[in-house]
């Protein structure tokens, strides 16, 4: 083998090797390359309980219900499907009805999302693009 054959030898097994390593990250990730799922995202295709997620929108005006100590629930909404969210632990200051949420957390068996982390966000300034870019399309959120 001359010089530039095992060169090229080199260079294809690398490509080879990049795209093997792309090629299984990708299965991997299967369908969770969508970073933040919505509302209505969960209502088109249902996630199975015990996967965890992200799952971004609003909070829906009066389905905030607070109980002893720290556990909270309240309702996540995209203006047009609900998802009903139960949390322990301390909410963010900026925590309030009508204001965005990003939410972390798994299915339980009667579909109500357990979060472990909430975020709350007080304009599309500082919420995922995603997220408000979806509210905005459904007419939720208004820009000033």
């Amino acid at each position: 083998m001359t010089r530039k054959q095992k060169r090229l030898a080199i260079i294809a097994g690398a490509i080879g090797f990049l795209g093997a390593a792309t090629g299984l990250t990708l299965y991997a990730l299967g369908e969770q390359t969508s970073y933040f799922y919505m509302p209505g995202d969960l209502v088109e295709k249902p996630v199975a309980a015990g996967q965890r997620i992200r799952l971004g929108g609003l909070v829906e005006k009066g389905s905030i219900e607070r109980s002893d100590d720290t556990h909270v629930r309240f309702a996540v909404t995209d203006g047009s499907d609900t998802v009903t969210v139960r949390y322990n632990g301390i909410l963010p200051d900026l925590f309030r009805e009508e204001q965005g949420v990003v939410t972390e957390g798994v299915f339980d068996e009667s579909q109500t999302f357990v979060a472990d982390t909430v975020l709350a966000k007080h304009d599309e300034n500082y919420m995922p693009r995603e997220v408000a870019d979806s509210l905005k399309e459904k007419g939720v959120w208004q820009e000033n």
